[in-house]
């Protein structure tokens, strides 16, 4: 265990300081960038016989992609963005931020789900519907890891920013829920009723959410009855790894759970909990976690590609994927919120802004690791990897510059 965090930390750090010294992208593109370029530059050197892949891939094959995320770093990434979401804007923009994780997850995994299944065959691939579902569903919710500092980079205006950012918190917890009953259906091959379905969802999505409320109480009275920094930091550490460690014990959503957490430390926990030096540091010190794990994520999701081998036709269907997935994303946008843009004062341009900065992430990915193995999940698992490589390293990169034209036409 110690020797892979050791490995993780170098490939991190050496990733990091190559994008800032010469790449010079934003963190995540650089370094996803940066690791695809490496893994796919050792991955041809190898087929020429001139290193030896096997050492590595042992080394990576002892990291559970998914578990490292889905288990170890979701929790506090997500309660750090929630951390500094300003919860004024947040409740003025409620309703799209719930239209659009609900309602939208919804509506964007069905399109999905229904154009790969009319695509599939056409690449001489034969997936059943319910696996078609499951791959709507795992690449249907955006990352809020992925979009949050290119949004404020890109100048977006608060209201907007919030309202991306809150959609991309509150979707992930939705779509872990769907997936997970879908995952049960796959891994055992019998169809819930739909009354256990509903149950699941409220056991979860309103679990979570109580879950994260009581957490967020004990927190600020925890927090309030002392006033030294270090020890502050340290609970909400504490809270953070263990309520989300407590979560899957009580079968309630800790991804919700995290974010209603971070809501509630980020907005009472400041008013009436806080001094102003902690405010400081605990900004800090959450900031510096979010980078961190941020950076190690997208590192492992580039050099995952090492141990992966993906078939020619998978990479081209997912090539052919990645417009139907942006037009499910602004079909999931349109119709519930197009109707009501001028009721939430939205700008001009945000439905198709919506739309572009939708962009997947690493829970795609360990979704889709965590789907049963087979010939059918290898094919989901390849169109996986191209739709958020495509996401993160072009609508990434273009975020500023759509932006900009978006909202001054």
């Amino acid at each position: 265990m110690i020797d892979l965090l050791a490995a993780v930390l170098a490939l991190t750090a050496t990733f990091a300081y190559i994008n800032v010294r010469w790449v010079r992208l934003p963190s995540a593109i650089g370094l996803l960038l940066t690791a695809l370029l490496s893994a796919l530059g050792t991955k041809l050197a190898a087929a020429l016989g001139l290193v030896d892949l096997s050492p590595v891939i042992r080394v990576l094959q002892e990291i559970d992609f998914r578990e490292t995320l889905l288990e170890g770093m979701l929790g506090p990434l997500l309660f750090a963005g929630a951390l500094h979401v300003d919860w004024t804007v947040l409740r003025a923009q409620r309703g799209p931020v719930l239209l659009l994780a609900t309602v939208g997850t919804v509506l964007a995994a069905a399109a999905i789900a229904l154009g790969l299944w009319s695509l599939a065959p056409l690449f001489g691939f034969s997936i059943p519907v319910l696996w078609t579902l499951a791959f709507g569903v795992l690449i249907a919710p955006t990352d809020p890891i992925a979009v949050g500092a290119l949004l404020k980079k890109a100048g977006v205006p608060p209201r907007l920013q919030v309202t991306i950012t809150g959609e991309s918190l509150f979707n992930d917890g939705v779509a872990v829920v769907l997936f997970l009953a879908l995952l049960g259906v796959l891994v055992s091959g019998s169809a819930p009723a739909v009354g256990d379905i509903v149950k699941l969802l409220a056991i979860e999505v309103g679990g979570g959410i109580v879950f994260g409320l009581a957490l967020g109480w004990v927190a600020v009275r925890l927090l309030r009855a002392v006033d030294n920094y270090q020890v502050e930091i340290l609970v909400t550490l504490a809270l953070v790894s263990a309520g989300f460690s407590l979560s899957r014990h009580l079968h309630v959503s800790g991804v919700l759970g995290m974010v209603v957490l971070g809501l509630i430390i980020g907005q009472s926990g400041r008013a009436v909990a806080l001094s102003p030096v902690t405010q400081q540091r605990l900004d800090e010190f959450w900031e510096l976690v979010d980078e961190f794990l941020n950076a190690a994520l997208f590192v492992l999701i580039g050099v995952e590609i090492l141990v992966l081998d993906f078939q020619a036709p998978a990479l081209w269907l997912g090539v052919v994927m990645i417009p139907l997935t942006l037009l499910a994303r602004f079909a999931s946008i349109a119709l519930p919120l197009g109707p009501l843009r001028r009721r939430y004062d939205l700008p001009s341009g945000s439905l198709r802004l919506l739309t572009w900065a939708g962009v997947r992430g690493g829970i795609s990915i360990a979704l889709a690791l965590a789907l049963p193995v087979g010939p059918v999940r290898t094919t989901l698992l390849a169109v996986t990897y191209v739709v958020v490589c495509f996401s993160i390293l072009v609508q990434g990169l273009t975020m500023e510059r759509v932006a900009k034209r978006l909202l001054s036409a």
